[in-house]
């Protein structure tokens, strides 16, 4: 994926904390190791002292050089046994005083010790991408524990078999469960129902839910994404196909109030790829909507509507607009 260079600079300044943390805490570590160990002074220097005699003799005959190379690294040897055994008399481990960065490979600069880029800094990039792509969403996260089930009907619904409130329950806790064992492995998530029913608020919680295990989730309506595609296509955004790629390719995608975007021919295109492109790559994906499955069908062509009948499971919600109940008992 090609970044922007917004992201970019981000991810660099956060590779620089890291690098600048880790060192910080090393040097905590040392002065603290330092002043409970005095002899540990006197060892780092003979260390410093054994490099500098090395240094010195440059220009010495090859044989004196290859004694003096011989000498001076017994000395820094013995020394750094004597490190080791203070350490170790302390109960730290041997690497106690080296500086421990969150990536070994690259030490927190982004390039590997081949001169290549690290997976560490494409990651970072693709994370900062994320946070940015979300900050861009008008959708707040909601959670489970604050879904209030009291503002459904208990008068059952003989269409459906149950009451209002006996379905947000049985979706409650099906979303519940799916957002615990939440993977990129997934199921495809449908919610029907009209507005104001609380399936944003189910979907935000799942969201959230994966969010904090550490997958990459991107979420906003239907109309939003559709926006910020159209943009990048046409060259008005920052990083052409960058976008795209986070929509395509994140584990989770959350797709709000599908159908209530402006149709054109791009917005049918780009939700038949959205949707094809993450079956295909078996990326799980949550759309709600307040269109039955007769009105998806009407909407879109019937490769869209046959995927979205066929390929996700259905979680259908009714009653009256949540939003209104609310407003009346506050």
């Amino acid at each position: 994926m090609v970044y922007s260079s917004q992201i970019i600079e981000k991810a660099k300044e956060m590779l620089a904390q890291r690098r600048a943390k880790a060192q910080e805490e090393n040097s905590r570590r040392t002065r603290e190791f330092e002043k409970n160990n005095p002899e540990y002074t006197a060892l780092k220097q003979e260390m410093i002292d054994s490099v500098r005699e090395v240094v010195s003799a440059y220009g010495a005959s090859k044989e004196d050089m290859q004694k003096i190379l011989l000498s001076q690294r017994k000395r820094n040897e013995d020394a750094q046994r004597g490190v080791k055994e203070l350490l170790k008399k302390n109960g730290l481990p041997e690497n106690y005083l080296e500086t421990q960065y969150t990536c070994p490979n690259c030490l927190d600069t982004g390039i590997d010790r081949d001169s290549n880029v690290c997976p560490c800094f494409t990651e970072l990039l693709r994370e900062v991408a994320f946070k940015e792509a979300g900050k861009k969403s008008p959708l707040k996260f909601s959670t489970f524990e604050d879904f209030r089930l009291d503002y459904y009907s208990d008068e059952k619904n003989p269409d459906f078999g149950c009451s209002p409130r006996e379905r947000a329950q049985q979706l409650l806790e099906l979303c519940k469960s799916y957002a615990e064992d939440f993977d990129t492995d997934s199921q495809n998530l449908l919610m029907i129902g009209e507005t104001g029913l609380g399936k944003t608020h189910l979907s935000l919680a799942i969201a959230g839910e994966a969010i904090k295990k550490g997958y990459k989730v991107l979420y906003n309506s239907a109309q939003n994404i559709f926006n910020e595609l159209q943009k990048e296509y046409f060259g008005r955004g920052e990083s052409r196909e960058q976008f795209e790629t986070l929509v395509l390719e994140c584990d989770l995608l959350i797709l709000d109030d599908l159908g209530a975007e402006f149709s054109t021919q791009f917005t049918d295109a780009a939700l038949y790829n959205i949707i094809n492109t993450r079956i295909n790559t078996s990326l799980p994906t949550v759309i709600s909507t307040n269109l039955t499955l007769k009105e998806l069908e009407e909407r879109y062509s019937h490769r869209i509507s046959s995927r979205l009948i066929g390929e996700y499971l259905q979680l259908r919600i009714f009653g009256n607009d949540v939003r209104q109940v609310r407003a009346e008992v506050d």
